[in-house]
């Protein structure tokens, strides 16, 4: 009898570690999408922020790209972008990485490093920013390199420290600029 009890104790312990593991392979790092939306937002908001961050569709302009009747464009995006990492702050602004493809090329991607905000109970955005983007690379070197710039616009909410290192971050430049209001690249001659 002591026996049987043993093994029942025994037993319940190896379930138990089974299902903790189960649990922590089934728990999501605070820097995934997964971590904040379910899977029809996650789909929702990448190609929200494809809206903003790859080329106007035809026949928009930078204040209608964002309306309905331009989503299909976007949406054929999906499959060639990456939401690499997401995070939100106390304040409830989240910190992005992307990887995009580079027009004209299959194997070279770029990343892009920015924040938003929501408008309450949507997917649609209040602010939005691209902080940097960083040259063409392979995939692995975006999420390096993006990595690295993503952690530390967590972490120091600026990349100032950063901007000069051209080996990971192509823009802003003496040449380009982010305009929020836009929400694009600007040319900075002439301003």
């Amino acid at each position: 009898m002591l026996n049987s009890l043993s093994l029942y104790s025994n037993m319940k312990i190896k379930l138990y570690l089974i299902f903790a593991l189960f649990g922590l392979i089934a728990c999501h790092s605070k820097e995934e999408a997964a971590y904040y939306f379910n899977e029809a937002e996650q789909d929702s908001l990448l190609v929200n922020l494809i809206t903003c961050v790859s080329e106007i569709a035809p026949m928009a302009t930078d204040s209608t790209k964002m309306l309905a009747q331009f989503r299909a464009y976007y949406q054929k995006k999906a499959p060639d972008f990456h939401l690499i990492h997401l995070q939100k702050d106390s304040k409830n602004r989240f910190y992005y990485l992307v990887s995009r493809p580079v027009a004209g090329r299959k194997d070279l991607r770029r990343g892009v490093v920015g924040t938003f905000t929501l408008i309450p109970g949507s997917l649609n955005f209040q602010d939005f920013e691209e902080v940097v983007n960083t040259p063409h690379f392979d995939e692995e070197t975006v999420k390096v390199r993006g990595g690295f710039l993503f952690r530390q616009l967590v972490l120091k909410g600026n990349l100032d420290a950063y901007l000069g290192m051209k080996h990971y971050v192509e823009w802003p430049d003496a040449y380009l600029t982010y305009d929020k209001k836009k929400r694009s690249w600007v040319s900075t001659i002439g301003l």
